[in-house]
């Protein structure tokens, strides 16, 4: 049951190419949230811990958010190019970085495989035990996880995958997908069953005008890459706030697990290191793709559109010229990402606005829940936070999407 009288989006605003360039770049952000996080896990928990705490987040919220953007984009179905589907629009495999291709037998038939893996390419330098741990101990739950939100008798199941031998093998992994009626029912995670009670899961967002220009769905054939410039602004609109509420359920899921490994504030505390990384290399992303200009202008500009605070309808924030204030949402009933700034708590957003001008500050003035946080300059440049530093070490920090073709899949049997 979804939530009446969603707020228009912020992303409205934008113009259809540039949301269209936008898209891609959100879906990488959300894939680079892991990058900034399971560092501290490691550090914290140590890499088994780290191993579980994935596992348990992406279950937990694949699932949910897979299933709302099948209805958003008008392609629910069974089988298997829904799954397929589903993939190309899941923060879990942004489109280049995790170079899906697919390939379709039958509606209960297909398989894919990885031209390029950037997560392999960040995990690879450190190690087998590492590349086991991603591309066996989480992927092996995980992908039967988000399938089941197509179809609980789906199984996706590996023909090879690192560690690779040899060491330059391509393509870097070759995975089935079979669904057959034999196969016993996959059950969602206790996780999820949690993760669907928040208001992130049942949050109703603005729908997509059939009348725009565009494509304003996903129906009819699976196609080898998405060509986000065919959609329509009022789409591209829709799939922003998909994709940031993608983000928002992982990180829930996230905190519950580490919530559950350590005491409050030393789980607090890692939450937002995860925050402050991926806030500052989101926001980087986001300035270099849109050509944002740089001082306090560009700051405002960039904190309007970054996933920490979109969508509208789930963090509310209202926008000045030199800063914005915030005040309890939706976001703040789920003790989501925006409950980690506030005027103690300041380094998230000085890591956005940093990520502008290293001569940006912030100062936050407000309690927990309503805040004013002012954009100001600064004589010195400020150095980049550890969290920042640490995320960027992924290649997906410095990932450039090049244009693609969309082309009709057409089952070989």
């Amino acid at each position: 049951m979804f939530y009446s009288d969603p707020v228009v989006s912020t992303y409205r605003e934008l113009r259809r190419n540039d949301l269209a360039t936008l898209v891609p770049e959100l879906l990488l952000i959300g894939q680079l949230i892991d990058r900034s996080g399971m560092a501290w896990c490691i550090q914290a928990l140590g890499r088994e811990q780290m191993l579980q705490v994935a596992i348990e987040e992406w279950m937990a919220a694949s699932p949910i958010y897979t299933k709302r953007m099948q209805r958003a984009l008008n392609f629910e179905g069974t089988d298997v190019p829904t799954i397929f589907k589903g993939l190309q629009l899941d923060i879990g495999a942004p489109p280049q970085f995790m170079d899906f291709r697919y390939h379709v037998t039958d509606a209960n038939r297909g398989s894919f495989h990885l031209d390029h893996c950037g997560a392999l390419m960040d995990v690879e330098p450190m190690g087998d035990a590492y590349v086991t741990g991603m591309c066996h101990d989480i992927e092996d739950p995980t992908f039967d996880a988000t399938a089941v939100a197509t179809n609980p008798k789906a199984r996706v199941r590996p023909v090879h995958r690192p560690p690779r031998r040899p060491a330059d093998r391509h393509p870097h992994c070759e995975w089935t997908v079979t669904i057959d009626d034999s196969h016993p029912p996959v059950s969602e995670s206790a996780g999820c069953t949690a993760t669907r009670r928040t208001r992130a899961a049942t949050l109703a967002l603005d729908p997509i005008d059939p009348a725009d220009d565009g494509r304003c769905d996903y129906a009819g054939p699976l196609l080898s890459d998405l060509d986000f410039a065919e959609f329509s602004r009022s789409a591209l609109t829709r799939i922003a706030d998909e994709v940031c509420l993608q983000m928002h359920l992982l990180y829930i899921s996230f905190r519950r697990a580490v919530t559950a490994r350590l005491a409050p504030a030393d789980a607090r505390a890692l939450c937002r290191k995860q925050l402050v990384g991926i806030a500052g290399i989101g926001a980087e992303r986001i300035h270099w793709a849109l050509r944002l200009p740089r001082g306090v202008a560009g700051a405002v500009a960039v904190l309007r559109l970054h996933p920490l605070l979109n969508p509208a309808a789930y963090v509310s924030a209202e926008f000045a010229d030199d800063g914005m204030t915030v005040r309890r949402s939706p976001a703040h009933e789920d003790h989501g990402w925006i409950t980690l700034c506030g005027p103690d708590a300041v380094e998230p957003l000085q890591a956005i606005v940093r990520a502008v001008d290293p001569h940006l500050d912030v100062t936050v003035v407000g309690d927990e829940t309503a805040w004013h946080c002012r954009v100001v300059e600064r004589a010195e440049p400020a150095d980049e936070f550890d969290e920042v530093a640490v995320t960027r070490i992924s290649t997906g920090s410095s990932f450039a999407f090049e244009p693609r073709h969309a082309l009709p899949i057409t089952p070989i049997g």
